[in-house]
C-alpha cells in the first residue's frame, strides 16, 4: 500500500526554475488545507498516470505556458483518461485564457479553463467538486455545455500580492556559476501594450488593477527564506516587467537596494532583472549594481523603427542604444531578446537590424542572439495578420507570410544554418551562459585571480562569433536578394561553432583551475560544502 498523502489536486507542467505560477496555486492550497503536489510533465505519462491513480486527485490542473506545448498536453491527458483517472480536468496560463474557446473545442478532455490569475478560482472549484455541488458557477472559469462555451463572471485580479504564501519550491534549485539559483517576482503585470505579447492582454481583459508592486520588505524575507532553507546566491526577478517606472517607481527601488544592504543580501547573493531600456539611467542602476544586480536583460526586438512601430514598442532604436550604453558604463552585464524578423521585414531592414547589433554586441560584451516574431494567440499582431490575410499555420505552430515572400524561404533556410549558433546549447547562449557564470563568481567570490586574462579572452571569443555570424547573415541576405538561395555551407558553420564551443570549454576550465582552491562553496543552511564550479562548459 502506497505511504503517499492522499491528493486533492495535482498540478502538471514545466518545472523550469520553479514554476511560480504553479508554486503560488499550490501554496495557496495548502493553505487552505488542501493536499497539492505539483508534477513535471517530463516525467511521462506512464509515471504521472501510476502517481494519480493511486490517489484519483479532485482536480488535475495542466499549466500550459506555451501553446506549441499543446499536443504534449493533450497527449498526457487523453491517457490519463485512458488509464482511468476521473479527475475534474483543468487548464491555466496565458494562452488558454485568452483562447478559451479554441482549447475547449480542441482538447475534450478537459472540464474547463480557469481564466487569468488562478489562486482564488482554483480553490473555490475545488471545494465545490469537494462538496459535490455544481462547479459550473464557479466565477473565473470556462467550460463546454452542449458544445457551447459557457465564460463564467470574471475573476478579478489578485489585488494584494502580499498577501499570498510564498510559493511552494519542490525542485531542487537550479545552478548558475555554481551557485544555487530561484526565481521570484517583485510584481505581477506590465503596464505597457506591445503588439506581439499575450501579457498585457491578460491582464487588461480581467478586472483588477493591470500592475501590482510587492512591498520591499516582503521581497526581503522571501530572498532570506530562500537563502536560508535552500542556500540561494542567485535570484532571478521573473516579473514581465521589473518595477522601475516614474517617480513612484524610482522610490521603491530605492527602498529596496536599501533594505538589500541592510539585510545583507547586497554582500550575500547577486540577482537579475528584465525591465525595458527607457527606465535604464545611470545614478539609479547604480544603486541597484551595489545593491546586487549583476544582470540586465532587456526587450530590444528590432533596430529599426519600423520594427519597433509594428511591435508597438514605444520606443525608438536611439533610446534602447543609449540604454545599452549605460550598462555598460556602469558596468552591469546585460541580455535581450531581439527580432530579426517581423511582419515588416524586408532585406534591407534584416541588415539595418546587423547594424543595430553591431552597435550593441560587436565589442563581445554579449553574445548575439535573435529569433522570428511569432502570432501567439491573445495578441493584436495575431488579430492583425489574420485581417491582412497573411496568418499561416495552426494553434500550435502560428506562422505568417512575409510581405517580399522571398524572405519565407529565406527565413527557413537561415534558422536551419544557425541553429548550432543560436539555439539550445549553441555557441551563442553557451558564451552568454560563461558571462553569467563569471560575472556571478566575480561579485561573489573573493580573491579570484587570473580575472583580466579570462575576461579578454572571453570577450575577444565573443567578439569574433559575433563577427561571423553578422558577416554570414549579410552576405546570405544579400544572395538570397539576388536569387541565390544555397548560400550558406551549413556543415562548416556546424564545425565553428562546434570548434569554438571546445576554445570555450578549454578557457573556462583554465580558469576553473586556476582558482579551484577558492571555488569552494562554504557548508551553510540548505547547500552542503563543494566546488561552485566544475571544469566543464554549461
Amino acid at each position: 500500500m502506497s505511504s503517499r498523502i492522499p491528493l486533492d489536486v495535482a498540478l502538471i507542467g514545466y518545472q523550469d526554475q520553479g514554476n511560480l505560477g504553479m508554486g503560488y496555486l499550490a501554496a495557496v492550497l495548502q493553505e487552505r488545507g488542501r493536499t497539492a503536489e505539483m508534477i513535471d510533465i517530463r516525467d511521462g505519462p506512464e509515471a504521472i498516470a501510476t502517481r494519480l491513480i493511486s490517489s484519483q486527485p479532485l482536480v488535475v490542473g495542466f499549466s500550459l505556458i506555451f501553446q506549441y506545448f499543446l499536443p504534449q498536453y493533450r497527449r498526457l491527458a487523453s491517457f490519463l483518461r485512458q488509464v482511468g483517472i476521473r479527475s475534474h480536468f483543468t487548464i491555466g496560463g496565458h494562452y488558454p485564457s485568452l483562447c478559451h474557446d479554441e482549447i475547449l473545442r480542441g482538447f475534450p478532455e478537459l472540464d474547463s479553463v480557469v481564466r487569468y490569475e488562478g489562486e482564488l478560482t482554483l480553490p473555490e472549484l475545488v471545494d465545490h467538486l469537494a462538496a459535490g455541488e455544481d462547479w459550473r458557477p464557479t466565477p473565473g472559469i470556462a467550460y463546454l455545455s452542449e458544445e457551447h462555451v459557457v465564460v463564467t463572471e470574471p475573476r478579478s485580479l489578485v489585488h494584494d500580492l502580499d498577501l499570498l504564501p510564498f510559493p511552494l519550491r519542490p525542485k531542487k534549485p537550479e545552478r548558475i556559476g555554481g551557485f544555487p539559483t530561484l526565481p521570484l517576482l517583485a510584481s505581477r503585470g506590465c503596464a505597457r501594450r506591445c503588439s506581439f505579447c499575450s501579457i498585457h492582454t491578460f491582464y487588461r481583459t480581467a478586472p483588477g488593477k493591470v500592475v501590482r508592486v510587492r512591498k520591499p520588505d516582503k521581497i526581503i524575507e522571501e530572498m532570506l527564506d530562500l537563502q536560508r532553507d535552500f542556500g540561494i546566491r542567485v535570484f532571478l526577478f521573473q516579473d514581465d516587467d521589473f518595477p522601475l517606472w516614474g517617480k513612484a517607481g524610482r522610490r521603491w527601488a530605492e527602498e529596496l537596494a536599501g533594505r538589500m544592504h541592510d539585510s545583507g543580501l547586497a554582500r550575500s547573493a547577486v540577482w537579475k532583472i528584465s525591465c525595458r531600456g527607457e527606465y535604464v539611467e545611470p545614478e539609479l542602476f547604480a544603486q541597484l549594481r551595489d545593491a546586487g544586480l549583476f544582470l540586465v536583460y532587456m526587450g530590444i526586438e528590432s533596430g529599426v523603427e519600423q520594427g519597433l512601430k509594428i511591435l508597438h514598442k514605444e520606443m525608438t532604436t536611439e533610446e534602447n542604444l543609449a540604454a545599452v550604453r549605460t550598462l555598460k558604463q556602469v558596468g552591469l552585464l546585460f541580455s535581450y531578446g531581439f527580432m530579426l524578423f517581423d511582419p515588416s521585414s524586408t532585406f534591407e531592414s534584416v541588415r539595418e537590424n546587423l547594424g543595430f547589433l553591431r552597435k550593441i554586441v560587436g565589442d563581445g560584451s554579449a553574445a548575439a542572439t535573435f529569433c522570428r516574431m511569432l502570432p501567439y494567440g491573445g495578441t493584436p499582431i495575431r488579430d492583425l495578420l489574420l485581417r491582412e490575410g497573411r496568418l499561416r499555420g495552426d494553434l500550435t505552430h502560428p506562422d505568417y507570410d512575409f510581405v517580399d515572400t522571398r524572405l519565407n524561404e529565406y527565413h527557413r533556410v537561415l534558422s536551419q544554418a544557425v541553429a548550432p549558433w543560436i539555439h539550445n546549447f549553441g555557441l551563442s547562449n553557451e558564451l552568454n551562459y560563461a558571462w553569467d557564470e563569471f560575472t556571478a563568481v566575480r561579485r561573489l567570490v573573493s580573491g579570484v585571480t587570473g580575472v583580466e586574462d579570462y575576461d579578454a579572452q572571453l570577450r575577444a571569443l565573443t567578439r569574433e562569433s559575433n563577427h561571423r555570424l553578422f558577416q554570414l547573415v549579410e552576405e546570405s541576405s544579400l544572395a538570397f536578394e539576388r536569387g541565390d538561395h544555397a548560400p550558406i555551407d551549413i556543415e562548416a558553420v556546424r564545425l565553428y561553432c562546434e570548434q569554438n564551443v571546445k576554445r570555450l570549454a578549454d578557457i573556462r576550465n583554465h580558469f576553473v583551475a586556476e582558482n579551484i582552491d577558492r571555488l569552494v562553496e562554504p557548508a551553510g543552511p540548505g547547500s552542503a560544502q563543494g566546488p561552485v564550479l566544475a571544469p566543464q562548459v554549461h
